[in-house]
Formats: structure tokens, sequence, C-alpha cells
């Protein structure tokens, strides 16, 4: 089953709630998308440690209702 980008931003909005969200649907299909977050809470973390905050706020979904997930991170200029 497929997700909706919508969905996904909702997620990770919910776990970083100063995140700057854009999702992109990259096939068509809402099952590849492409995201790029970016959040004060990334500040003096590894590009590891952000993303794994993403990861987590996705609550493991990668792999079953997310099939594939192009992540981009960022600190606020």
């Amino acid at each position: 089953m497929a997700m909706a980008a919508e969905d996904i931003e909702r997620l990770i909005v919910a776990a970083l709630p100063d995140a700057e969200v854009t999702i992109r649907d990259l096939a068509g299909d809402g099952d590849h998308y492409a995201a790029h977050v970016v959040s004060p809470a990334f500040v003096g973390k590894t590009r590891v440690a952000q993303h794994k905050l993403v990861y987590d706020a996705l609550g493991g979904r990668m792999g079953g209702e997310l099939h594939a997930l192009q992540l981009t991170t960022a600190v606020p200029n």
C-alpha cells in the first residue's frame, strides 16, 4: 500500500515541529519520494544523525508503506 506525500510531511512535522519539509513524488506511483527537510533540530548533528531523526519520525514505515525515500537534510540559513 502506498503512502501519500501529505502523510510523510505530517509525520516529519509532528516529530520536528520547526521543520520545513518539501516532498516530491519521484515516479508518480506513491512509493518513491524525495524529501528535503530543513530544521533547527539538525544544528550540530552529523548528516547521519539528521537522517536518523527523519527516519525515526516515520515510525518504521520505511520498507513497508513507504518503499523509497531520497532524503536530503539541512540546517536553516
